[in-house]
């Protein structure tokens, strides 16, 4: 049920006063890192670490490869924060909770969002390990009417009807392209479709099946959620997964796969997917906003 109380533009603000008070400068980049790419957080400098208990109005992660803190600190030059674990539908939160960090950062001054994740190709020519720059999503949830938006819009964070053919920036997603090819990657790189479905379960032959004849690349059970209210705020979103596994689109000669196989993947490819983000970071200019309010 939604609640007016729970979801209200105030207690976000309530958050983002919290760590402003406490940070000790407040980032314009935020990167939520998905299942076991928990070290791109590890690469900031000058890190301050707050776990999700302390902080106000934060759910917590319950999901493995996911630590469940926030890291402040600096990437290239450029302040950040890392989201080392995000929330899940799947959890038992609401679309509003999964989505309530992207707002706190919103009112932090956060101008980009870069979210990632660990999801299974639905695509041929796709193998474990390559990387997937999100061009664009289906939003499963969201054509069931389980959207981070539904309720009384508050215009403070955007408008009622936001459009979302330009969701994932396209000068962000072909400043990576250009990385990869600059980091010798440029074969193990592909731009596709990511489906989000609710999870937890893995997706049945005929679901994937199905999926793929949508025109879904990748699928997961994360990232559309969030990339929907960073837009909705105003924010750039940069969306990328990792590819740790084939979806079984046959019933015959496939290995089922499993959480610890994922995990498993992410930690093989963690260091050329740090490298991609980082260069990507050093690409982006933050502007100020002079009309910020303070806190």
């Amino acid at each position: 049920m939604y609640s007016k109380k729970e979801s209200r533009y105030e207690n976000c603000e309530e958050t983002a006063r919290w760590l402003r008070d406490r940070v000790r400068t407040p980032p314009c980049i935020a990167i939520i890192c998905g299942s076991g790419l928990g070290l791109l957080a590890d690469t900031l400098c000058d890190p301050q670490v707050f776990s999700y208990s302390q902080i106000p109005n934060f759910p917590t992660s319950t999901v493995p490869g996911h630590a469940g803190e926030l890291v402040f600190g600096t990437l290239q030059g450029k302040s950040c924060v890392c989201m080392k674990g995000r929330f899940h539908v799947y959890e038992g939160y609401p679309l509003w909770k999964v989505t309530l960090p992207v707002r706190v950062f919103k009112l932090m001054g956060v101008q980009v969002l870069l979210v990632t994740n660990a999801a299974g190709s639905l695509c041929e020519t796709y193998r474990t390990g390559d990387l997937m720059i999100i061009r664009d999503h289906i939003n499963m949830p969201g054509l069931a009417s389980l959207n981070p938006l539904i309720g009384p819009n508050d215009d403070r964070f955007g408008p009622r009807f936001p459009s979302l053919w330009d969701t994932y920036d396209p000068n962000l997603r072909s400043t990576a392209l250009e990385i990869t090819h600059r980091l010798g990657h440029a074969k193990l790189t592909h731009e596709g479709v990511y489906c989000m479905v609710g999870g937890p379960n893995f997706e049945s032959v005929a679901e994937a099946k199905f999926l793929r004849l949508l025109g879904a690349d990748a699928v997961g059970m994360s990232t559309a959620p969030e990339a929907v209210v960073a837009k909705h705020c105003g924010m750039r979103v940069f969306g990328l997964s990792l590819i740790t596994n084939r979806v079984a689109q046959g019933y015959e000669g496939q290995e089922a796969v499993d959480h610890n196989s994922v995990l498993e993947v992410s930690k093989w490819r963690s260091q050329i997917l740090q490298d991609l983000v980082t260069e990507l970071v050093a690409t982006i200019c933050c502007q100020v906003d002079n009309d910020q309010q303070p806190y």
